[in-house]
Protein backbone atom coordinates (compact mmCIF):
# COMPACT_ATOMS: atom_id res chain seq x y z
CA UNK A 1 0.00 0.00 0.00
CA UNK A 2 1.19 3.59 -0.88
CA UNK A 3 1.18 6.48 1.29
CA UNK A 4 -0.57 9.41 -0.44
CA UNK A 5 2.34 11.63 -0.54
CA UNK A 6 3.28 8.88 -3.70
CA UNK A 7 -0.99 8.50 -5.01
CA UNK A 8 -0.05 11.36 -6.56
CA UNK A 9 2.45 10.33 -8.95
CA UNK A 10 1.20 6.83 -9.56
CA UNK A 11 -1.71 8.54 -11.27
CA UNK A 12 0.20 10.51 -13.65
CA UNK A 13 1.87 7.11 -14.29
CA UNK A 14 -1.55 5.55 -15.02
CA UNK A 15 -2.61 8.78 -17.03
CA UNK A 16 0.94 8.25 -19.70
CA UNK A 17 0.25 4.46 -19.71
CA UNK A 18 -1.44 4.64 -23.24
CA UNK A 19 1.38 7.04 -24.82
CA UNK A 20 3.68 5.21 -23.61
CA UNK A 21 2.53 2.08 -25.42
CA UNK A 22 2.14 3.94 -29.06
CA UNK A 23 5.61 5.05 -28.01
CA UNK A 24 6.67 1.61 -29.07
CA UNK A 25 10.64 0.92 -28.40
CA UNK A 26 13.06 3.67 -27.49
CA UNK A 27 15.85 3.75 -29.73
CA UNK A 28 19.51 2.07 -28.01
CA UNK A 29 21.98 4.65 -26.89
CA UNK A 30 24.74 4.92 -29.01
CA UNK A 31 28.59 4.67 -28.51
CA UNK A 32 28.93 8.54 -27.34
CA UNK A 33 26.04 8.65 -25.48
CA UNK A 34 26.70 5.67 -23.45
CA UNK A 35 29.94 6.76 -23.03
CA UNK A 36 28.77 9.78 -21.41
CA UNK A 37 25.87 7.70 -19.27
CA UNK A 38 28.50 5.93 -17.73
CA UNK A 39 30.84 8.78 -16.82
CA UNK A 40 28.31 11.40 -15.64
CA UNK A 41 26.13 8.65 -13.19
CA UNK A 42 27.77 5.16 -13.05
CA UNK A 43 29.33 4.49 -9.52
CA UNK A 44 32.28 3.00 -10.95
CA UNK A 45 33.26 6.08 -12.24
CA UNK A 46 33.21 8.03 -9.07
CA UNK A 47 37.69 8.46 -8.76
CA UNK A 48 37.17 9.14 -4.86
CA UNK A 49 35.73 5.76 -4.46
CA UNK A 50 38.58 3.56 -5.07
CA UNK A 51 42.04 3.20 -4.35
CA UNK A 52 45.34 1.63 -5.74
CA UNK A 53 46.69 -1.21 -3.56
CA UNK A 54 49.40 -1.00 -1.51
CA UNK A 55 50.45 -4.44 -1.66
CA UNK A 56 50.05 -8.03 -3.41
CA UNK A 57 49.67 -9.25 -6.87
CA UNK A 58 47.79 -6.44 -8.00
CA UNK A 59 50.14 -3.48 -6.85
CA UNK A 60 48.95 -0.43 -7.97
CA UNK A 61 45.50 -1.48 -9.46
CA UNK A 62 42.48 0.73 -8.30
CA UNK A 63 39.40 -0.99 -6.44
CA UNK A 64 37.05 0.54 -4.40
CA UNK A 65 37.96 0.91 -0.69
CA UNK A 66 35.54 -1.26 0.44
CA UNK A 67 37.82 -4.28 -1.63
CA UNK A 68 41.28 -2.67 -0.62
CA UNK A 69 40.60 -3.29 2.96
CA UNK A 70 39.54 -6.61 3.24
CA UNK A 71 42.51 -7.18 0.66
CA UNK A 72 45.33 -5.31 2.63
CA UNK A 73 44.68 -6.79 6.11
CA UNK A 74 46.16 -9.02 8.39
CA UNK A 75 45.11 -12.97 9.27
CA UNK A 76 42.05 -13.39 11.37
CA UNK A 77 43.13 -16.30 12.87
CA UNK A 78 46.48 -17.54 14.21
CA UNK A 79 48.30 -20.16 11.85
CA UNK A 80 49.89 -21.44 14.34
CA UNK A 81 47.02 -22.89 15.85
CA UNK A 82 46.61 -25.04 13.12
CA UNK A 83 48.20 -28.87 12.50
CA UNK A 84 49.62 -28.88 8.83
CA UNK A 85 51.45 -32.10 9.49
CA UNK A 86 48.26 -33.92 10.60
CA UNK A 87 45.58 -32.59 8.41
CA UNK A 88 41.75 -34.19 9.14
CA UNK A 89 41.15 -35.13 5.70
CA UNK A 90 43.21 -35.69 3.15
CA UNK A 91 41.47 -35.55 -0.64
CA UNK A 92 42.12 -34.97 -4.07
CA UNK A 93 39.51 -32.37 -4.76
CA UNK A 94 38.92 -29.95 -1.95
CA UNK A 95 35.98 -27.50 -3.05
CA UNK A 96 35.40 -24.43 -0.56
CA UNK A 97 32.68 -22.86 -1.56
CA UNK A 98 28.87 -24.99 -1.60
CA UNK A 99 26.82 -22.82 -4.62
CA UNK A 100 26.47 -23.61 -7.77
CA UNK A 101 29.57 -23.59 -8.77
CA UNK A 102 31.16 -25.34 -5.97
CA UNK A 103 28.34 -28.21 -6.15
CA UNK A 104 28.42 -28.41 -10.28
CA UNK A 105 32.45 -28.76 -9.55
CA UNK A 106 32.01 -31.45 -6.84
CA UNK A 107 29.49 -33.79 -9.17
CA UNK A 108 31.74 -33.75 -12.23
CA UNK A 109 34.80 -34.18 -10.21
CA UNK A 110 33.52 -37.47 -8.46
CA UNK A 111 32.04 -38.53 -11.22
CA UNK A 112 36.10 -38.57 -12.33
CA UNK A 113 36.73 -40.99 -9.52
CA UNK A 114 37.96 -37.91 -7.94
CA UNK A 115 37.92 -38.43 -3.43
CA UNK A 116 35.95 -34.84 -2.96
CA UNK A 117 35.63 -32.65 0.47
CA UNK A 118 33.27 -29.22 0.15
CA UNK A 119 33.28 -27.39 2.58
CA UNK A 120 31.45 -24.20 3.21
CA UNK A 121 30.84 -21.72 5.87
CA UNK A 122 26.99 -21.70 6.16
CA UNK A 123 24.85 -24.11 4.69
CA UNK A 124 24.85 -26.43 0.95
CA UNK A 125 22.98 -24.18 -0.82
CA UNK A 126 23.31 -20.56 0.83
CA UNK A 127 24.44 -18.50 -2.07
CA UNK A 128 23.69 -16.05 -5.36
CA UNK A 129 22.64 -19.11 -7.35
CA UNK A 130 19.72 -19.56 -5.14
CA UNK A 131 18.60 -16.00 -4.73
CA UNK A 132 18.63 -15.74 -8.73
CA UNK A 133 15.16 -14.74 -10.32
CA UNK A 134 15.39 -14.11 -14.10
CA UNK A 135 16.93 -17.06 -16.19
CA UNK A 136 19.68 -18.40 -17.92
CA UNK A 137 20.87 -17.92 -21.05
CA UNK A 138 21.90 -20.35 -24.01
CA UNK A 139 21.82 -20.24 -27.99
CA UNK A 140 20.07 -23.04 -28.57
CA UNK A 141 17.69 -22.14 -30.84
CA UNK A 142 17.39 -22.18 -35.12
CA UNK A 143 17.69 -18.20 -34.97
CA UNK A 144 20.39 -18.10 -32.80
CA UNK A 145 23.91 -19.32 -32.48
CA UNK A 146 26.80 -19.38 -29.94
CA UNK A 147 28.43 -16.79 -32.12
CA UNK A 148 25.62 -13.98 -31.46
CA UNK A 149 25.43 -15.12 -28.02
CA UNK A 150 29.45 -14.45 -27.69
CA UNK A 151 29.14 -10.80 -29.72
CA UNK A 152 26.34 -10.18 -26.84
CA UNK A 153 28.87 -11.17 -24.17
CA UNK A 154 31.19 -9.24 -25.48
CA UNK A 155 29.60 -6.24 -26.60
CA UNK A 156 27.88 -6.07 -22.94
CA UNK A 157 31.06 -6.06 -21.41
CA UNK A 158 32.30 -3.16 -23.50
CA UNK A 159 34.57 -6.27 -25.09
CA UNK A 160 37.32 -6.02 -22.55
CA UNK A 161 36.13 -9.57 -21.44
CA UNK A 162 39.01 -11.95 -22.12
CA UNK A 163 37.87 -13.41 -25.68
CA UNK A 164 38.98 -17.35 -24.05
CA UNK A 165 36.48 -17.04 -21.38
CA UNK A 166 33.53 -15.91 -23.22
CA UNK A 167 34.31 -18.27 -25.93
CA UNK A 168 33.97 -21.06 -23.41
CA UNK A 169 31.12 -19.70 -21.50
CA UNK A 170 28.48 -19.95 -24.68
CA UNK A 171 30.24 -22.73 -26.34
CA UNK A 172 29.36 -24.79 -23.33
CA UNK A 173 25.96 -23.15 -22.33
CA UNK A 174 23.74 -25.59 -24.88
CA UNK A 175 25.43 -28.67 -23.00
CA UNK A 176 24.31 -27.18 -19.40
CA UNK A 177 21.45 -26.48 -20.44
CA UNK A 178 21.04 -29.98 -21.22
CA UNK A 179 22.75 -31.73 -18.60
CA UNK A 180 20.57 -29.47 -16.12
CA UNK A 181 17.22 -31.43 -18.03
CA UNK A 182 18.39 -34.38 -17.47
CA UNK A 183 19.14 -33.48 -13.63
CA UNK A 184 15.38 -32.70 -13.64
CA UNK A 185 15.24 -28.73 -13.63
CA UNK A 186 12.15 -27.80 -14.70
CA UNK A 187 12.32 -25.05 -16.82
CA UNK A 188 9.14 -22.95 -18.38
CA UNK A 189 7.59 -25.07 -21.80
CA UNK A 190 5.05 -24.43 -23.98
CA UNK A 191 1.93 -27.17 -24.26
CA UNK A 192 4.04 -28.96 -27.02
CA UNK A 193 7.21 -29.36 -24.30
CA UNK A 194 9.20 -26.48 -26.56
CA UNK A 195 11.40 -24.20 -24.49
CA UNK A 196 10.30 -20.82 -23.91
CA UNK A 197 12.98 -18.34 -23.82
CA UNK A 198 12.53 -14.74 -23.49
CA UNK A 199 15.00 -11.51 -23.94
CA UNK A 200 17.12 -9.87 -21.30
CA UNK A 201 19.13 -6.71 -21.11
CA UNK A 202 21.86 -6.48 -24.16
CA UNK A 203 20.36 -10.00 -25.52
CA UNK A 204 20.06 -9.88 -29.79
CA UNK A 205 18.02 -12.97 -29.42
CA UNK A 206 15.80 -14.50 -27.06
CA UNK A 207 17.94 -17.21 -25.03
CA UNK A 208 16.65 -16.79 -21.71
CA UNK A 209 15.61 -20.24 -20.08
CA UNK A 210 14.02 -19.51 -16.80
CA UNK A 211 11.85 -20.92 -14.38
CA UNK A 212 9.22 -18.41 -13.30
CA UNK A 213 11.14 -16.13 -11.73
CA UNK A 214 12.42 -18.39 -9.09
CA UNK A 215 15.19 -20.07 -11.88
CA UNK A 216 18.58 -19.93 -9.50
CA UNK A 217 16.34 -21.92 -6.47
CA UNK A 218 15.33 -24.56 -9.23
CA UNK A 219 18.98 -25.09 -10.57
CA UNK A 220 20.34 -25.05 -6.96
CA UNK A 221 17.18 -27.30 -5.39
CA UNK A 222 18.64 -29.58 -8.22
CA UNK A 223 22.00 -29.75 -8.33
CA UNK A 224 22.03 -30.34 -4.07
CA UNK A 225 19.24 -33.28 -4.91
CA UNK A 226 21.92 -34.68 -6.81
CA UNK A 227 24.68 -34.12 -4.30
CA UNK A 228 22.89 -35.90 -1.80
CA UNK A 229 21.50 -38.62 -3.64
CA UNK A 230 25.39 -39.59 -4.53
CA UNK A 231 26.64 -39.14 -0.75
CA UNK A 232 28.87 -36.52 -1.66
CA UNK A 233 31.04 -35.50 1.40
CA UNK A 234 29.74 -32.23 2.72
CA UNK A 235 30.91 -30.12 5.75
CA UNK A 236 28.83 -27.00 6.74
CA UNK A 237 29.02 -24.10 8.98
CA UNK A 238 33.23 -24.59 8.58
CA UNK A 239 35.20 -21.19 7.33
CA UNK A 240 37.90 -21.69 5.43
CA UNK A 241 40.59 -18.93 6.95
CA UNK A 242 43.18 -19.62 5.00
CA UNK A 243 45.22 -21.73 2.25
CA UNK A 244 48.10 -24.67 2.92
CA UNK A 245 50.97 -23.95 0.20
CA UNK A 246 53.97 -25.96 -0.32
CA UNK A 247 57.18 -24.96 -0.52
CA UNK A 248 57.28 -23.64 -4.05
CA UNK A 249 54.30 -21.85 -3.65
CA UNK A 250 51.81 -24.35 -5.14
CA UNK A 251 48.20 -24.72 -3.25
CA UNK A 252 48.02 -27.74 -1.11
CA UNK A 253 44.76 -27.17 1.03
CA UNK A 254 43.58 -25.25 3.18
CA UNK A 255 42.97 -24.44 6.57
CA UNK A 256 39.29 -24.15 8.08
CA UNK A 257 37.50 -23.26 11.88
CA UNK A 258 34.38 -24.59 12.86
CA UNK A 259 32.14 -21.72 13.45
CA UNK A 260 30.07 -24.05 15.82
CA UNK A 261 32.33 -25.75 17.76
CA UNK A 262 35.86 -23.73 17.08
CA UNK A 263 37.74 -26.54 15.97
CA UNK A 264 40.59 -26.00 14.15
CA UNK A 265 41.75 -28.37 11.39
CA UNK A 266 43.17 -28.06 7.98
CA UNK A 267 42.47 -30.68 4.91
CA UNK A 268 45.41 -31.72 2.55
CA UNK A 269 44.44 -31.38 -1.18
CA UNK A 270 45.76 -32.17 -4.65
CA UNK A 271 43.70 -29.47 -5.85
CA UNK A 272 41.74 -27.11 -4.68
CA UNK A 273 38.62 -24.89 -6.28
CA UNK A 274 37.84 -21.74 -4.68
CA UNK A 275 33.45 -20.95 -5.09
CA UNK A 276 33.17 -18.56 -2.52
CA UNK A 277 31.03 -16.04 -4.47
CA UNK A 278 30.68 -12.49 -4.26
CA UNK A 279 31.55 -9.45 -2.06
CA UNK A 280 27.97 -8.06 -1.92
CA UNK A 281 28.05 -7.60 2.18
CA UNK A 282 31.27 -5.60 1.38
CA UNK A 283 27.91 -2.67 0.39
CA UNK A 284 30.47 -0.90 -1.96
CA UNK A 285 30.05 2.68 -1.55
CA UNK A 286 27.05 2.57 0.47
CA UNK A 287 24.73 0.62 -1.65
CA UNK A 288 22.09 -2.12 -0.73
CA UNK A 289 22.80 -5.19 -1.97
CA UNK A 290 20.40 -8.31 -3.53
CA UNK A 291 23.44 -10.90 -2.41
CA UNK A 292 23.40 -13.90 0.04
CA UNK A 293 24.59 -13.74 4.18
CA UNK A 294 27.85 -14.83 3.42
CA UNK A 295 29.12 -12.78 -0.24
CA UNK A 296 32.13 -11.67 2.15
CA UNK A 297 34.92 -11.66 -0.71
CA UNK A 298 36.52 -14.25 1.45
CA UNK A 299 37.92 -16.39 -2.08
CA UNK A 300 39.34 -13.30 -3.17
CA UNK A 301 41.45 -13.07 0.48
CA UNK A 302 42.21 -16.02 0.17
CA UNK A 303 43.67 -16.74 -3.27
CA UNK A 304 45.48 -13.30 -3.32
CA UNK A 305 46.99 -13.62 0.18
CA UNK A 306 48.99 -17.04 -2.19
CA UNK A 307 49.43 -14.91 -4.77
CA UNK A 308 46.53 -15.46 -7.37
CA UNK A 309 46.05 -11.95 -9.47
CA UNK A 310 42.88 -10.50 -10.00
CA UNK A 311 41.05 -8.96 -13.03
CA UNK A 312 38.60 -6.42 -13.71
CA UNK A 313 38.46 -5.66 -9.52
CA UNK A 314 37.87 -1.82 -10.46
CA UNK A 315 34.04 -2.51 -12.00
CA UNK A 316 31.13 -3.96 -9.63
CA UNK A 317 27.64 -4.55 -11.13
CA UNK A 318 24.88 -2.43 -9.87
CA UNK A 319 21.39 -3.96 -10.56
CA UNK A 320 19.32 -1.22 -12.17
CA UNK A 321 15.89 -2.72 -10.55
CA UNK A 322 16.61 -2.99 -6.73
CA UNK A 323 13.30 -2.66 -4.03
CA UNK A 324 13.16 1.29 -3.03
CA UNK A 325 9.90 0.86 -1.13
CA UNK A 326 8.82 -0.86 0.54
CA UNK A 327 11.43 0.01 3.59
CA UNK A 328 11.25 -3.81 4.57
CA UNK A 329 12.88 -4.90 1.63
CA UNK A 330 15.17 -2.10 0.51
CA UNK A 331 18.24 -3.28 -1.80
CA UNK A 332 16.46 -6.82 -2.34
CA UNK A 333 16.15 -7.63 -6.32
CA UNK A 334 13.80 -6.69 -9.17
CA UNK A 335 14.29 -9.49 -11.73
CA UNK A 336 15.10 -8.04 -15.10
CA UNK A 337 12.79 -10.77 -16.18
CA UNK A 338 10.15 -7.76 -14.92
CA UNK A 339 10.93 -5.76 -17.64
CA UNK A 340 11.94 -8.25 -19.90
CA UNK A 341 7.69 -9.20 -19.73
CA UNK A 342 6.77 -5.77 -20.68
CA UNK A 343 7.15 -3.62 -17.73
CA UNK A 344 8.16 0.04 -18.50
CA UNK A 345 10.49 2.49 -16.66
CA UNK A 346 8.75 5.60 -15.90
CA UNK A 347 10.31 8.76 -13.58
CA UNK A 348 7.91 10.93 -10.94
CA UNK A 349 6.03 12.77 -14.14
CA UNK A 350 5.07 9.13 -15.85
CA UNK A 351 7.62 9.07 -17.88
CA UNK A 352 9.78 7.04 -20.12
CA UNK A 353 13.97 8.01 -20.02
CA UNK A 354 15.62 4.83 -21.41
CA UNK A 355 14.86 1.66 -23.47
CA UNK A 356 14.19 -0.87 -20.56
CA UNK A 357 16.53 -3.61 -22.01
CA UNK A 358 20.15 -1.50 -22.50
CA UNK A 359 22.61 -3.61 -20.90
CA UNK A 360 22.77 -3.51 -16.87
CA UNK A 361 25.53 -0.59 -16.38
CA UNK A 362 23.76 1.76 -18.68
CA UNK A 363 20.07 1.53 -17.77
CA UNK A 364 21.33 1.37 -13.92
CA UNK A 365 23.53 5.07 -15.03
CA UNK A 366 19.90 6.48 -16.43
CA UNK A 367 17.92 5.69 -13.69
CA UNK A 368 20.63 7.37 -11.38
CA UNK A 369 20.79 10.42 -13.57
CA UNK A 370 16.62 10.69 -13.34
CA UNK A 371 16.65 10.96 -9.70
CA UNK A 372 19.91 12.41 -8.59
CA UNK A 373 20.49 14.63 -12.35
CA UNK A 374 16.78 15.49 -13.32
CA UNK A 375 14.95 15.67 -9.99
CA UNK A 376 12.84 13.41 -11.56
CA UNK A 377 12.69 10.52 -8.80
CA UNK A 378 9.93 9.61 -6.61
CA UNK A 379 10.41 10.26 -3.00
CA UNK A 380 9.41 7.55 -0.61
CA UNK A 381 8.37 8.67 2.98
CA UNK A 382 11.78 7.97 4.44
CA UNK A 383 13.41 10.62 1.53
CA UNK A 384 14.68 7.71 -1.04
CA UNK A 385 14.53 8.54 -4.63
CA UNK A 386 13.37 5.69 -6.82
CA UNK A 387 11.52 5.36 -10.46
CA UNK A 388 8.42 3.29 -11.32
CA UNK A 389 8.04 0.01 -12.52
CA UNK A 390 4.76 -0.09 -14.44
CA UNK A 391 4.25 -3.51 -13.35
CA UNK A 392 0.23 -3.71 -14.36
CA UNK A 393 1.09 -2.66 -18.08
CA UNK A 394 2.22 -6.60 -18.27
CA UNK A 395 -1.36 -7.35 -17.45
CA UNK A 396 -2.57 -4.88 -20.62
CA UNK A 397 0.43 -6.70 -22.65
CA UNK A 398 -0.05 -9.81 -22.26
CA UNK A 399 -3.17 -10.49 -20.92
CA UNK A 400 -5.18 -10.70 -17.13
CA UNK A 401 -2.77 -13.23 -14.91
CA UNK A 402 0.14 -12.67 -16.73
CA UNK A 403 1.67 -10.73 -13.65
CA UNK A 404 1.37 -14.05 -11.41
CA UNK A 405 1.64 -16.29 -13.78
CA UNK A 406 5.33 -15.05 -14.91
CA UNK A 407 6.63 -13.39 -11.70
CA UNK A 408 4.77 -15.69 -8.77
CA UNK A 409 7.81 -15.21 -6.39
CA UNK A 410 7.95 -11.18 -6.97
CA UNK A 411 4.20 -11.30 -6.59
CA UNK A 412 4.23 -12.84 -3.40
CA UNK A 413 7.36 -10.40 -1.97
CA UNK A 414 4.97 -7.46 -2.57
CA UNK A 415 1.79 -9.01 -1.64
CA UNK A 416 2.87 -9.28 1.76
CA UNK A 417 3.25 -5.72 2.03
CA UNK A 418 -0.14 -4.68 0.80
CA UNK A 419 1.06 -3.94 -2.70
CA UNK A 420 0.14 -6.08 -5.79
CA UNK A 421 2.04 -5.63 -9.14
CA UNK A 422 -1.21 -6.15 -11.52
CA UNK A 423 -2.74 -3.60 -10.12
CA UNK A 424 -0.13 -0.84 -8.77
CA UNK A 425 3.58 0.06 -9.92
CA UNK A 426 6.75 -1.05 -8.04
CA UNK A 427 9.58 1.67 -7.34
CA UNK A 428 12.76 1.17 -8.07
CA UNK A 429 16.65 1.98 -7.74
CA UNK A 430 19.93 0.35 -8.37
CA UNK A 431 21.53 -2.04 -5.82
CA UNK A 432 25.00 -3.82 -5.39
CA UNK A 433 24.24 -6.85 -7.12
CA UNK A 434 27.34 -8.36 -8.88
CA UNK A 435 31.55 -8.62 -8.83
CA UNK A 436 32.24 -8.05 -12.33
CA UNK A 437 35.80 -8.81 -11.68
CA UNK A 438 37.67 -11.61 -9.73
CA UNK A 439 40.03 -14.31 -9.93
CA UNK A 440 42.25 -15.02 -13.15
CA UNK A 441 41.50 -17.74 -14.61
CA UNK A 442 42.26 -19.84 -17.74
CA UNK A 443 39.71 -22.03 -19.46
CA UNK A 444 40.09 -24.90 -17.19
CA UNK A 445 39.30 -22.64 -14.32
CA UNK A 446 42.70 -22.50 -13.17
CA UNK A 447 44.35 -19.42 -11.39
CA UNK A 448 48.14 -18.19 -11.49
CA UNK A 449 48.84 -20.47 -8.23
CA UNK A 450 49.52 -24.01 -8.90
CA UNK A 451 47.00 -26.41 -8.21
CA UNK A 452 44.49 -23.80 -7.31
CA UNK A 453 41.25 -23.35 -9.31
CA UNK A 454 38.51 -20.53 -9.38
CA UNK A 455 34.72 -20.43 -10.43
CA UNK A 456 31.70 -19.15 -9.96
CA UNK A 457 31.26 -14.95 -9.08
CA UNK A 458 34.61 -15.26 -7.60
CA UNK A 459 36.62 -15.99 -10.59
CA UNK A 460 37.09 -12.87 -13.16
CA UNK A 461 37.48 -11.97 -16.44
CA UNK A 462 34.57 -13.70 -18.47
CA UNK A 463 32.20 -10.77 -18.26
CA UNK A 464 34.74 -8.02 -18.82
CA UNK A 465 33.65 -4.82 -17.43
CA UNK A 466 29.71 -5.35 -17.33
CA UNK A 467 27.48 -8.89 -17.11
CA UNK A 468 24.24 -9.02 -19.29
CA UNK A 469 21.40 -10.57 -17.67
CA UNK A 470 21.23 -14.87 -17.34
CA UNK A 471 25.35 -15.50 -17.76
CA UNK A 472 26.22 -15.96 -14.26
CA UNK A 473 23.79 -18.63 -13.54
CA UNK A 474 25.35 -19.80 -17.00
CA UNK A 475 29.19 -18.98 -15.67
CA UNK A 476 28.72 -21.09 -12.29
CA UNK A 477 28.00 -24.01 -14.17
CA UNK A 478 30.36 -23.76 -17.25
CA UNK A 479 33.19 -23.03 -15.57
CA UNK A 480 32.05 -25.03 -12.23
CA UNK A 481 32.10 -27.98 -14.53
CA UNK A 482 35.40 -27.01 -16.22
CA UNK A 483 37.34 -26.51 -12.99
CA UNK A 484 35.86 -29.84 -11.68
CA UNK A 485 37.17 -31.53 -14.42
CA UNK A 486 40.40 -30.16 -14.94
CA UNK A 487 40.94 -30.16 -10.64
CA UNK A 488 39.84 -33.84 -10.76
CA UNK A 489 42.38 -34.87 -13.90
CA UNK A 490 45.02 -33.14 -12.48
CA UNK A 491 45.18 -34.38 -8.84
CA UNK A 492 45.77 -37.59 -10.65
CA UNK A 493 49.14 -37.19 -11.52
CA UNK A 494 49.68 -34.64 -8.12
CA UNK A 495 51.95 -35.84 -5.10
CA UNK A 496 51.95 -33.73 -2.43
CA UNK A 497 55.19 -32.86 -0.33
CA UNK A 498 54.64 -30.52 2.65
CA UNK A 499 51.77 -28.11 3.26
CA UNK A 500 52.08 -24.70 5.47
CA UNK A 501 51.58 -20.87 5.79
CA UNK A 502 54.77 -19.20 4.35
CA UNK A 503 53.02 -17.60 1.92
CA UNK A 504 51.09 -15.92 4.81
CA UNK A 505 54.26 -14.91 6.31
CA UNK A 506 55.82 -12.85 3.50
CA UNK A 507 52.47 -11.35 2.71
CA UNK A 508 52.25 -10.01 6.40
CA UNK A 509 55.49 -8.44 5.76
CA UNK A 510 53.97 -6.39 3.06
CA UNK A 511 51.57 -5.56 5.47
CA UNK A 512 53.98 -4.02 8.01
CA UNK A 513 56.17 -2.01 5.09
CA UNK A 514 52.94 -0.90 3.96
CA UNK A 515 51.81 0.38 7.43
CA UNK A 516 48.42 -1.04 7.27
CA UNK A 517 46.81 -1.14 10.61
CA UNK A 518 46.87 -4.26 13.03
CA UNK A 519 43.04 -4.02 13.45
CA UNK A 520 42.02 -4.34 9.91
CA UNK A 521 41.61 -8.34 9.84
CA UNK A 522 39.50 -10.64 7.16
CA UNK A 523 38.49 -12.61 5.63
CA UNK A 524 35.07 -10.98 7.12
CA UNK A 525 33.18 -14.69 6.93
CA UNK A 526 30.20 -12.41 8.15
CA UNK A 527 29.11 -9.20 7.99
CA UNK A 528 28.66 -6.93 10.83
CA UNK A 529 25.42 -5.31 11.06
CA UNK A 530 25.13 -4.89 14.93
CA UNK A 531 25.30 -2.19 16.95
CA UNK A 532 28.53 -1.23 18.19
CA UNK A 533 27.42 -2.37 22.23
CA UNK A 534 26.84 -6.24 20.52
CA UNK A 535 30.08 -6.15 18.72
CA UNK A 536 32.13 -9.08 19.87
CA UNK A 537 35.26 -10.84 17.70
CA UNK A 538 35.22 -14.32 16.60
CA UNK A 539 36.28 -16.68 19.45
CA UNK A 540 38.63 -17.91 17.30
CA UNK A 541 39.77 -14.53 15.90
CA UNK A 542 40.62 -13.21 20.12
CA UNK A 543 43.63 -14.58 19.80
CA UNK A 544 45.29 -12.78 17.21
CA UNK A 545 47.94 -13.49 15.15
CA UNK A 546 51.06 -11.56 14.84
Amino acid sequence: MYPASMQDSIKRLDATRDARIKQGKIPLLGADGKKELLKGFHPDYIESSMRALAVGPNKGDRTPHEIADVLEAWPIADTARFDTEHPKFDVDVLIIGAGGAGVSAALVAAARGAKVLTVTKLRIGDANTMMAQGGIQAADKANDSPERHYLDVMGGGHFKNIPELARSLVSDAPGVIEWLEELGVMFDKDADGTMISIHGGGTSRKRMHAARDYTGAEIMRTLRDEFRNQNLELLEYCAAVELLTDEKGACTGAAFVNLETQEHFTVRAKTTIIATGGCGRLHVQGFPCTNHYGATADGLVLAYRVGAKLAFMDTIQYHPTGAAYPEQIFGLLITEKVRGVGAHLANNEGNRFIYELESRDITASAIIRECQGRNLGVVTPTGRLGVWLDTPLIEVLKGAGAVKKNLPAMYHQYERFGIYMDKEPILTYPTQHYQNGGILIDQSGLTEVKNLYAAGEVAGGIHGRNRLMGNSLLDILVFGRRAGIAAAEAAKSINLDGSGFAHVSAYTTELKAAGVPAERRSPMLLPEYRRAEFKTPFPFAALGCE
